[in-house]
């Protein structure tokens, strides 16, 4: 019998399939329907065939301090999988089954793995990322309807901090059972009404078999897997529905792509509630036969990673570089040495825009394809990328991946009208597939998420060049509208990363009482590079010919804010242009003294502008509502005033 080379897929035999070009795909889809391939219905399924390839070959290794000299923790697939059946035996001897929920606030631990495609095996995970407030967390934890929390003993600092957020999140949880608390102390609960179990996990799991699921259940394709957080931080929080399916077909389409090869290493740093880490390089790599390198419980956050990547290339023999552009940047400023990086076969990375200077830089320096990826939460991650066998377009997203399909559809056209671009139009881009997600958990987030039955709306923008390859030009939602002029700033983003001081750089609007919005940019330089502000200006003005886009000013950030995947925070660079602009206005208006400025997030409001005043109640004080009325009342932001004794707000203007 000859050999598969491809574990998910049915009918693939010794040899995987080239996509030279569209009609090789479009030939490869016509001869079975995708469902037909799929060897695995569920994540378990697809789990098990890649621990049977070789059960005692690699499947995960943790390196505490991401250091490759230093002796590493290591599972072997049958040790893995056997420790994922048994995680589904202790949530099902809880009561968990279809449809309950386990959520999971853990880091990179090599337990979080264990748990959440444990949880998959009988009910639905829902990693959340456990660096969140207090209120985000009992607002997903909420939404999701938890039954079992898998999170962190006391006794470290990120458990004792982890731990006095939740303090004040379980008495929220009306459907939580039980606790399960990994390394250090399991806290006391006690004095809280309907107060859940507290058990240790590892102590739990050891109780369980190995060899079978003691549930019965065999999840279908349609069944829901997981619970993904996404969107904003106000408001109820949006949960991605993510069905078997969906996920298996994550890992069966990157093999299909040359990825997630059997016995091949992934240096894996992204969270596992991000669908980068629990999908694209988890559950692809392991599904296939493949082993990940875990670089901390911090992932790429722990300093050591990036500053080690080349050692741990030479160590574990990735043929993959991979990650979010900001680490494709950062191992790009650590000198390769003497460093053996031999097994390296292409770079890859998703989540935002990859810089053309970084690819450059790859390419030119590392001798490294780039395959750019792009996807979200709601298309289960990857739906297009740059095909290994197809020329590579240095800042295109590429194609959409086997059985998916991409739109990029008119942004004005009439309410209820869907109209598709022309080549090289830009619009919104919309996508359709097996990865693509029916909805969100509540109702009530799936209005606009749809533009049309079975076409997910991005919200990014985007053109489809002659030949069907999607090249991303912004969010849509990132657009700076400076009087009625909408700039993207993509392009100048772009040329500022082509500086040579440059290591990360964003534009983001910051309010203005003529224009509405006026752009500004913020940098983070690479270390020991110096430039003056105005010389960054002067140099992005000789570069576009665009002038209503260049920056009135730039400010220099170190570090720039990220998100816990590595993408730059663009939230908190407005809130720090909104502050530095209303700021200005009231010392203008007020002086230096006598007031404080607070941005808070509101749920209808989204910025809202709080103005303390210290005056007491009086003539001064009605002046100085008055002035703050005339500074701030032309701006777009919404403000309120209060006293530092009294707390009724004199309320400025509001959006509609």
């Amino acid at each position: 019998m000859t050999a598969s080379a491809h574990l998910l897929d049915r009918l693939i035999g010794a040899e995987l399939p080239r996509f030279t070009s569209a009609a090789d795909v479009a030939a490869f889809e016509a001869q079975t329907p995708w469902s037909e391939r799929l060897a695995a219905a569920s994540t378990y399924e697809a789990l098990r065939l890649g621990a049977a390839l070789d059960p005692q070959a690699p499947a995960l290794i943790f390196l505490p301090d991401a250091d490759p000299d230093a002796p590493p923790q290591s599972w072997t697939h049958g040790q893995f999988f056997g420790q994922l059946t048994q995680a589904g035996n202790l949530f099902h001897s809880l009561g968990v089954g279809a449809g309950d929920v386990v959520s999971l606030l853990l880091p990179l631990l090599p337990q979080a793995f264990v748990a959440l495609y444990g949880a998959q095996a009988v009910g639905v995970a829902n990693p959340v990322n456990a660096m969140l407030s207090a209120a985000q967390l009992a607002g997903i934890l909420q939404a999701a309807g938890t039954r079992v929390l898998v999170t962190l003993g006391t006794g470290s600092d990120a458990g004792d901090e982890l731990w006095r957020k939740l303090q004040t999140v379980l008495p929220q949880l009306p459907a939580l059972r039980h606790v399960l608390v990994v390394g250090g102390a399991a806290p006391d609960v006690a004095d809280l009404a309907k107060a859940p179990t507290v058990q240790d996990f590892d102590a739990a799991l050891a109780q369980q078999p190995t060899d079978r699921l003691l549930s019965g259940r065999s999840p279908l394709a349609t069944d829901i897997a997981g619970y993904f957080h996404t969107g904003g931080t106000t408001g109820t929080p949006k949960l991605v529905r993510h069905r078997h399916g969906q996920q298996v077909y994550q890992a069966w389409a990157l093999r299909l792509m040359g990825l997630g090869e059997p016995g091949r290493a992934v240096l894996f740093g992204l969270p596992l509630f991000h669908v980068g880490g629990a999908l694209t390089q988890g559950l692809s790599t392991l599904a296939n036969g493949g082993h990940v390198v875990v670089l901390s419980a911090a992932g790429w956050r722990h300093p050591q990673a990036v500053r080690n990547i080349w050692r741990l290339v030479q160590r574990y023999r990735p043929a993959l570089l991979g990650g979010v552009p900001t680490v494709l940047g950062g191992v790009l400023q650590v000198p390769v040495g003497e460093a053996d990086i031999s097994s390296l076969e292409r770079a890859s990375a998703g989540g935002s825009a990859i810089p053309l200077a970084v690819i450059q830089a790859c390419e030119d320096r590392l001798r490294l394809p780039v395959l750019q990826v792009y996807g979200m939460t709601e298309t289960a991650s990857v739906q297009t990328m740059s095909y290994p066998d197809r020329p590579r377009r240095a800042g295109s997203s590429g194609w959409p991946l086997p059985y998916s399909r991409t739109r990029v559809l008119r942004a004005d056209a009439l309410p209820g009208l869907v109209q598709d671009c022309g080549p090289d139009e830009i619009g919104v881009v919309a996508m359709a597939g097996p990865g693509c997600f029916d909805g969100y958990r509540s109702e009530q987030h799936n209005a606009g998420a749809f533009v049309e039955p079975g076409w997910v709306n991005s919200g990014d923008l985007g053109r489809l060049d002659a030949d069907g390859a999607l090249w991303l030009t912004g969010r849509a939602k990132d657009l700076i509208i400076r009087g009625g002029h909408n700039i993207d700033p993509a392009p100048l983003e772009e040329l500022l990363y082509q500086h040579p001081a440059v290591l990360l750089a964003a534009l983001v609007g910051q309010p203005d009482v003529h224009a509405g919005e006026l752009p500004v940019a913020y940098v983070q330089l690479k270390p020991g590079q110096q430039v003056e502000p105005s010389a960054l200006i002067s140099y992005l003005r000789e570069q576009t010919p665009e002038r209503a886009a260049v920056p009135v000013a730039l400010h220099f950030v170190d570090p720039m804010p990220l998100t816990a995947v590595g993408k730059i925070f663009k939230p908190a660079l407005r809130d720090d242009a909104a502050r530095r602009v209303v700021e200005a206005l009231l010392r203008g208006a007020l002086g230096e003294q006598g007031w404080t400025l607070s941005l808070l997030a509101d749920a209808r409001q989204g910025l809202l502008l709080r103005v303390v005043l210290a005056a007491a109640p009086g003539p001064q004080r009605q002046a100085q509502q008055a002035a703050i009325a005339q500074v701030l009342g032309p701006l777009t932001l919404a403000h309120e005033v209060v006293g530092a004794t009294w707390q009724k707000p004199v309320t400025g203007r509001q959006r509609p």
